[in-house]
């Protein structure tokens, strides 16, 4: 049996990421003095007294609003309490009980979900306010739980209630997790979240032609006849003079950790826009991580083409990206479902690719024969000299060569011998890594 989910709702500025922070005993979401800053549903295992669970940040509720984004948000709420096996109402004592906690407690109540009522801001050591008692009114079965989402007061308290609700009888213990973590990178609006949605046949994130509409990383979880995958959709990233405030800055960050936990970087860019700058350094973040890349250009069905359409703006792109030939290109439509059945092979194909291992006779049959075909590079009479390479590791395939000075080993040769080993050994769509070891050093 899934661990138990359990999820944190209310209407907006409550303290709900604060709280889910203080559980999860780390910063995940993003906290802010701005209600609606997490807009999306954030996931995190949690570990209480040894008892596992899974739980859910949502997005503010407005039970009552014409505001788009806010629609929204409640729609993802809602998705949270349809598939929580436990919710926590949160309310804030300092504005009392309001007519919107009366409206969504109304709303919980009906989905006949357990549930646990936390009054938050509750930081005063001693007797409880006046304004604390009024939440009693909504007939919530249990007491009400005073906390302090920022100083962690309460926090055990509501666990506690929790795991009194939850059912773990039925729990197995769970295996070990073989997914693909793919985390999906680009400037926003460039349909990474439409991307995601199109696979899961839900609006699981919030999709709106609103740049910057997902300001966390979101995991979901998807298998099929491909394999096992988790999906990471990141916050779009700005250039660095549009990042104005303290939100995108942390989104920023949200993003560059979500490709170091990533197994596969999947670089969206607009088909409408061309490669930009702005892509070319978003696609250098993954590339610098040593993640295997795809080149996802989405909104393919919105270009005129020609017979020479895809080619044009395969060179185009290799062009911005010189550093990433490596990388395979996709064109894809979010929108209509052309060819995203296709990125699953090569999301498999070139993480396979981030892990193959070649033994070290067979790598130095390669680095001899191109040794011959080019010799190495020679300086005042002094001529680089290699011994031999190994493969020291994977994910990215990383190769140490020794030889007797480092100093002559040019990069264009490096190079050279990079496109060496790739026209044998294949490495399509990773980075490798060459590490150059002069004679005498520790070795690897």
């Amino acid at each position: 049996m899934a661990k138990p989910v359990v999820a944190i709702v209310g209407r907006p500025n409550v303290g709900k990421s604060t709280l889910f922070n203080k559980l999860a005993g780390k910063q995940i979401a993003i906290v802010e003095n701005t209600p609606g800053v997490t807009r999306d549903r954030i996931y995190h295992e949690i570990d209480w007294n040894g008892k596992e669970m899974l739980l859910v940040d949502t997005g503010g509720i407005e039970p009552k609003t014409d505001d788009l984004m806010l629609k929204h948000m409640r729609m993802q709420a809602q998705i949270a309490i349809e598939s929580a096996d436990v919710i926590i109402f949160m309310t804030d004592v300092t504005t009392g009980l309001t007519a919107n906690d009366r409206d969504i407690c109304t709303m919980l109540l009906k989905s006949r979900k357990p549930l646990v009522l936390a009054v938050n801001k509750c930081d005063r050591i001693g007797d409880l306010p006046y304004e604390f008692y009024e939440f009693y009114e909504l007939g919530v079965e249990g007491e009400p739980i005073p906390v302090s989402s920022l100083h962690g007061t309460g926090s055990g308290d509501i666990l506690d209630r929790v795991v009194e609700l939850c059912n773990f009888d039925d729990e197995e213990e769970e295996e070990e997790d073989d997914s693909i973590k793919v985390a999906f990178i680009g400037k926003p609006n460039a349909g990474k979240s439409s991307i995601i949605n199109r696979y899961l046949g839900e609006n699981r994130l919030i999709v709106s032609d609103v740049a910057g509409t997902t300001r966390d990383a979101i995991d979901t979880k998807v298998e099929n006849e491909h394999g096992k995958f988790v999906f990471i959709d990141t916050a779009g990233i700005r250039r660095n003079a549009k990042i104005d405030t303290k939100i995108e800055h942390y989104s920023v960050l949200r993003a560059k950790s979500a490709v170091e936990r990533a197994n596969v970087c999947c670089i969206m860019i607009d088909a409408t826009q061309g490669v930009t700058e702005q892509d070319e350094r978003i696609a250098g973040i993954a590339h610098e991580s040593g993640k295997p890349s795809i080149i996802v250009i989405n909104k393919w069905d919105l270009i005129e083409k020609d017979a020479k359409t895809v080619d044009n703006f395969t060179k185009e792109v290799y062009e911005a990206l010189g550093y990433m030939q490596y990388a395979p290109v996709i064109f894809v439509s979010a929108l209509t479902g052309q060819r995203t059945a296709k990125l699953f092979e090569l999301i498999k194909y070139v993480y396979e690719q981030s892990l193959l291992r070649v033994s070290t006779g067979m790598l130095n049959d390669v680095l001899n024969e191109a040794t011959s075909r080019v010799q190495p590079p020679s300086d005042k009479g002094r001529r680089l000299k290699i011994y031999y390479m190994t493969q020291s590791s994977v994910a990215p395939p990383t190769f140490v060569i020794f030889c007797n000075s480092v100093e002559l080993f040019h990069f264009s040769y490096q190079r050279y011998l990079e496109n060496q080993i790739r026209s044998v050994f294949g490495f399509h769509g990773t980075p490798v890594k060459i590490v150059i070891r002069q004679k005498g050093d520790n070795p690897v």
